[in-house]
């Protein structure tokens, strides 16, 4: 029975001892920790790829390359002759791949490998982004000259991971014409076509590439339309008093700019005390303008504004024409006037005294308006007969028209009170 028992004991004992053994086996062999991560990291910037391994004991590690089936380090050592690459470990647990300087031939997949039987490994994958660049060489050169109303191209081609998108616009803010159908504020393509281009599409046309990795580069392409002078006059008669200052003015559109001047009796006029002449431009518009000082009659007559440029020449013409002087406008005369026994009184001087004739009061020869002309002789005589009924001596009232108030008043400002021509009476 003690027998018994006691080889149960030594059995119970080895079995113990072999489990054990067994989980030391188990625990001591290399496992990986955690897997590597996808890094993304900007061309030109460093990279850091970490293999953490438990348990890693005598066995070695090694990183490589698979794209490009490159064997990278073995342990501590690196063995691609690339200077860039090292390799470091912390307490035998974590092996950190290090890459300087990263290329975009460092994109793909790097894996870490351990030497067991059977050999264990995991990967990662090094992600390497490039910012736009435009490619000056197969692009549009930065300045273009096209004439007017002929077709165009502008071609911008850009590098980069991702792909970059082209957007073209215009540097002024205006709307792109698209085969003279529609504007467009921005275009998507490589290729601009501009399509029988005019002078109002002359200018600086920016191309902008991005990827959504900084920075957003762009190129910027300056198209010169060019075309032979045109001349714009507001006013080509114009009119000026003598001794008077005047300016005349000329608008020129041209490109390549244009050499502008005045023209007077087939002579260039020249700034000086008499003349000045200014010029402004702005883009192919150009103002040109000509004061004339004191005219004088001499300075009447056709004044020419000329233009020229590489492609042609014009000119506009405008008429001086000599205008009156300008009358002065009447002075006011102040009249005061008072009453008193003797008639009225004014500032102004009072006309010579005249001898004043007092009529009969039949005679009147303003009749009134309302009254019905007399029909025959013995009308007339009537009203005589009525009229001598009265005193000689006493006044008589007249019923005026209009345009004989008008005249009676005219008179009686300039002369003096109005009087009838005398008419004799004559007795029955």
């Amino acid at each position: 029975m003690a027998e018994r028992h006691r080889r149960n004991r030594y059995l119970s004992i080895s079995i113990l001892h072999v489990i054990t053994m067994m989980c030391q086996a188990l625990s001591e062999g290399p496992l990986f920790a955690e897997p590597i991560p996808n890094v993304t990291v900007a061309v030109g910037r460093d990279a850091s790829l970490p293999c953490v391994i438990n348990n890693l004991g005598t066995y070695k590690v090694a990183w490589l390359h698979v794209g490009r089936q490159m064997l990278l380090t073995i342990h501590t050592h690196v063995v691609v002759k690339m200077p860039r690459f090292s390799i470091s470990h912390d307490k035998q647990k974590t092996w950190l791949l290090r890459i300087q300087n990263v290329q975009q031939q460092d994109r793909g997949y790097y894996m870490c490998q351990v030497n067991t039987v059977p050999m264990i490994s995991q990967v990662g994958y090094l992600q390497v982004v490039v910012p736009p660049n435009i490619l000056d060489t197969l692009s549009t050169e930065s300045t273009v000259a096209v004439k007017e109303h002929q077709n165009i191209t502008l071609t911008c081609k850009a590098e980069g991971y991702p792909t970059p998108t082209l957007m073209w616009r215009r540097e002024d803010g205006h709307s792109i014409p698209i085969d003279r159908r529609s504007k467009v504020e921005k275009y998507l393509g490589e290729q601009l076509n501009l399509t029988k281009i005019t002078r109002t599409e002359m200018g600086a046309y920016l191309c902008i590439a991005t990827n959504g990795i900084p920075p957003t580069v762009s190129k910027r392409i300056t198209v010169d339309v060019e075309f032979s002078p045109t001349i714009f006059v507001p006013n080509q008669l114009m009119g000026a008093p003598a001794g008077k200052n005047v300016t005349l003015e000329c608008n020129v559109e041209a490109h390549p700019r244009a050499i502008s001047y005045w023209n007077f009796n087939n002579t260039m006029v020249l700034s000086n005390d008499k003349y000045t002449s200014t010029i402004m431009e702005s883009s192919y518009r150009t103002n040109m303008q000509l004061t004339i000082r004191n005219l004088q009659s001499s300075d009447f007559g056709s004044y020419r504004c000329i233009s020229k440029n590489s492609l042609g020449e014009t000119e506009g013409s405008i008429r001086l024409y000599e205008m009156a002087q300008p009358s002065a406008p009447p002075t006011a005369t102040e009249i005061r006037s008072s009453a008193n026994k003797e008639g009225r009184q004014y500032s102004t001087p009072s006309p010579p005294k005249r001898h004043t004739t007092v009529w009969p009061a039949a005679y009147n020869p303003y009749p009134k308006r309302t009254e019905r002309p007399p029909s025959s002789q013995k009308d007339i005589d009537r009203q005589e007969r009525k009229h001598q009924g009265q005193s000689s001596g006493s006044a008589y009232i007249i019923r005026w028209s209009a345009p004989q108030l008008m005249v009676v008043a005219i008179q009686y400002i300039l002369t003096g009170p109005y009087m009838p021509p005398y008419v004799p009476q004559y007795a029955n």
